[in-house]
């Protein structure tokens, strides 16, 4: 009996136990359910509505669409109660200068035989960070380096033994991995940093190149040439640099593929043959005994934008913060477009800027504040190249070693309710192990990205950071749609990209569900409140090329 007895009354300790622990689930999901339900579709929409609205005028840096849209994104942080994120103001002032090309350029290829014209926009697109007022080629020798990469832990060169010192590069998109679609060379099909043309481009200036020019091709960029032709053409920004650039090349630029197989042609080479030699290792650059002559005419504004900064306090960890970002700006105006001239870009990225609204909302919601701050940060000028992200990371409020993480939104999700969801980058840190935990109580799967030759890992707002060494997330919509599956999903995300991504024609409908975007942002709610209660820092994986600095840093802070 006493045996029975004791039995009995361990069991009911430990269902005592179980139901402390159930009792801590219920009492926590009630906890977050007021924060939850404020993140809404129709503040969302409504939000969205206005920043993509004609009246804010595409939201261009240093615009009247950028005073409208930062004016609108304080008042509306400031009547959630929230506080300035850089002292005492809802700003941090970014250094600007705008160079606009005159459009009326136009490239020469002097060959032995002959020389051929192209046109700009429709054949090639060429641009200078150098801030100066001329800039250009004259009889610049021509060179073909295959990618225009140097990755010395591929065993991968393709500069060497070649000096372009005054020549015009010519180079692929994308890297040999993609081209040959090896798991085992770089990564596949998965992009690497030396695809990105970001990349590229300081490459050939640290070789020493006066022209640097990248053959388009719409599969291997991910987007097709109407992309390049509006992204690239118009006023471009730039941060400033104390030698104005001059280190860089003098004239950077893409060439359509058309225009590329015209050249090589005349060059007595096989496009088709030459490109796949280039993804071999026996490559070696090829003289194109060709001659290239452009001459750029600047306009040049020093001007300042402003990334919009929002603070809600922690409490007895408030100098360590956790980081809800996603930039405010698109591209403005373009009066040279008939009919419709204003890039209101709706998706890309008001949504994620709506987003960060809501997100405040959700956590003004809970009964107490978390323990570590969350800033809600709102950069500008990520379509001329991350720029706003670029100078916060490099003139941080909170030091990297007191940033938790960065959760990055850059176009929600308009298609409704997914079984999954994505992380681009998926490997890279245990974020994605926090988002797994929240989707699985969605009943959803943490997926990668179905479309890593695309390199959106390094595309996006989140990636300065990492640079830094800080854990980032970038959670995309997923693909797999509860009604309709993952083809029909792919095919929607196509068809945006080729008649709506950097297009005026990105605007805000109707019709969107936003329920899937919805169902995602309590998903990232939840692994921001979880980090912000916390007291360990989420590391990168293993593999990972920003774990190195990111160990470092933190190790030098426990010294």
């Amino acid at each position: 009996m006493a045996k029975k007895r004791f039995l009995t009354l361990k069991t009911l300790s430990v269902l005592a136990g179980l139901a402390l622990v159930l009792s801590g689930c219920v009492s926590e999901e009630q906890k977050l359910k007021p924060a939850l339900e404020s993140i809404t579709a129709e503040d969302l929409s409504r939000d969205v509505q206005i920043l993509s609205s004609d009246e804010f005028e595409g939201r261009a840096p240093a615009s009247k669409g950028e005073e409208l849209t930062v004016a609108f994104l304080k008042e509306e942080f400031e009547k959630l109660g929230l506080k300035p994120g850089n002292g005492e103001s809802f700003f941090q002032e970014v250094p600007l200068v705008e160079i606009t090309a005159d459009p009326s350029v136009k490239l020469e290829i002097k060959s032995q035989e002959r020389k051929v014209s192209f046109a700009y926009g429709n054949e090639f697109m060429a641009w200078t960070l150098r801030v100066v007022e001329q800039v250009g080629l004259a009889n610049s020798e021509m060179v073909f380096v295959g990618y225009g990469i140097i990755a010395p832990e591929y065993n991968w060169n393709d500069y060497e033994g070649l000096d372009v010192k005054g020549k015009t590069v010519v180079m692929l998109v994308n890297d040999p991995g993609f081209a040959t679609e090896d798991p085992e060379f770089f990564k596949g099909r998965a992009m690497t940093y030396y695809g990105r043309w970001t990349y590229k481009y300081e490459e050939a200036a640290r070789q020493g190149a006066d022209g640097a020019l990248i053959i388009h091709e719409t599969e291997p960029a991910a987007y097709p040439w109407a992309v390049v032709e509006n992204s690239w053409s118009g006023p471009k920004f730039n941060l400033t640099s104390e030698d104005n650039y001059l280190s860089r090349c003098a004239v950077e630029g893409w060439i359509t593929l058309e225009t590329g197989q015209k050249l090589f042609k005349e060059a007595g080479l096989n496009y088709e043959e030459t490109k796949a030699a280039a993804a071999t290792r026996d490559f070696k650059a090829i003289p194109m005994n060709q001659k290239a002559s452009v001459i750029i005419k600047n306009k040049i504004r020093y001007a300042n934008s402003k990334n919009v900064m929002a603070l809600w306090p922690g409490s007895d960890r408030a100098d360590e913060c956790v980081i809800y970002m996603a930039h405010w700006d698109h591209f403005g105006i373009d009066p040279s477009l008939e009919g419709d001239q204003i890039f209101n870009g709706a998706l890309d990225n008001a949504t994620g800027t709506a987003a960060l609204l809501e997100l405040a909302e959700a956590f003004t919601k809970l009964e107490s504040p978390p323990s570590r701050s969350i800033l809600f940060l709102s950069v500008t000028a990520e379509e001329q190249g991350l720029l706003g992200s670029y100078y916060y990371a490099a003139n941080p409020v909170f030091p990297a070693t007191k940033t938790v993480a960065v959760i990055n939104m850059d176009a929600l999700n308009i298609y409704g309710k997914m079984k999954d969801i994505t992380v681009i980058g998926y490997g890279n840190s245990e974020l994605e192990d926090y988002l797994a935990a929240a989707a699985a109580e969605q009943g959803r799967r943490v997926r990668p990205n179905p479309e890593p030759e695309k390199g959106s890992f390094f595309r996006s707002d989140h990636f300065p950071f990492a640079k830094q060494g800080i854990p980032a997330l970038y959670a995309d919509s997923g693909i797999d749609h509860v009604e309709h599956g993952e083809e029909w999903t792919l095919a929607q995300t196509d068809k945006y990209t080729a008649e709506k991504y950097h297009k005026p024609s990105d605007e805000y409908d109707p019709n969107w569900d936003l329920s899937g975007a919805i169902d995602d942002l309590h998903l990232l709610f939840k692994v921001g409140y979880r980090l912000s209660m916390e007291s360990t820092f989420p590391i990168w994986k293993e593999g990972s090329e920003f774990k190195a600095k990111r160990d470092a840093d933190m190790e030098a802070v426990k010294e």
